[in-house]
C-alpha cells in the first residue's frame, strides 16, 4: 500500500486510507496494520495519525450504524463467541455512562477485538453520539502505540524489517497450528 500512496495526490491517499478502515471495521475482524504503515509511511507521524483517528473513528460509527440495523438476528444465535467475554456481556446490559465507559476500557484493551467491541456497542443502550465518542477516545492510545511501533519499524534497516516479518509469520503460524490442535483434541473428547 505504501508504494501505491507515493504516486498518489495527498487528499486522494488519505481519502483511500480513510476508507480502507472504513471497510476493516465493518469487516470487523480484518487487521488494519498495513493502512497504519501505509498512511505513517506516506504522511509521516502527526499527519498519518490524525488520518488513522479520523479513518477509525468514522470505521466504528459506520459498523456501529450497520451492525445495529442487523444485530437482531444475530443476537438471537446461541453460539456466539460474544459470552465468553465477561465484560462485553456486560456492556450489552448497560447504557449511559456506564457503557461509554465500557467502550472505552474494552478499545483501550488490545486483546479484544474492536469488531467485537462494535457488535456489543451494537447490541447495547447506547446512543450513536456516546459510542462515537467512547470509541474514538478508546482508540487513540492504541493508534499512538501503534503509529509509534511503526515508526520504528520503518526506521530499520531492510534485514531487520525482513527479519521482524518472518518472525511474526512464524508466530502465526504457530498460533494457526496450536488451535488447529486444539480444535482437534476438542473434537475427539
Amino acid at each position: 500500500m505504501e508504494g501505491l500512496l507515493f504516486y498518489l495526490n495527498p487528499v486522494f491517499a488519505a481519502l483511500i486510507s480513510i476508507g480502507l478502515n472504513i471497510f476493516i471495521a465493518i469487516a470487523g475482524v480484518l487487521p488494519s496494520t498495513f493502512i497504519t504503515i501505509g498512511t505513517i509511511g506516506y504522511f509521516g507521524l502527526k499527519t498519518g495519525l490524525i488520518i488513522l483517528i479520523i479513518g477509525e473513528a468514522l470505521g466504528a460509527i459506520v459498523s456501529f450504524i450497520l451492525y445495529r440495523k442487523g444485530i437482531h438476528k444475530l443476537s438471537a444465535n446461541p453460539k456466539s463467541k460474544m459470552k465468553k467475554f465477561k465484560l462485553l456481556q456486560r456492556l450489552k446490559n448497560t447504557g449511559g455512562v456506564t457503557a461509554i465507559f465500557f467502550v472505552v476500557l474494552l478499545r483501550i484493551l488490545p486483546f479484544v477485538p474492536s469488531g467485537a467491541v462494535t457488535l456489543t456497542a451494537a447490541f447495547s443502550k447506547i446512543n450513536l453520539v456516546s459510542f462515537s465518542f467512547a470509541s474514538t477516545i478508546g482508540k487513540i492510545p492504541a493508534l499512538l502505540i501503534e503509529a509509534y511501533s511503526t515508526v520504528y519499524v520503518l526506521n530499520l534497516k531492510t534485514e531487520w524489517q525482513f527479519s521482524l516479518i518472518i518472525f511474526v509469520i512464524i508466530l502465526y503460524l504457530l498460533y494457526l497450528l496450536w488451535k488447529r490442535k486444539k480444535i482437534l483434541y476438542t473434537n475427539k473428547k
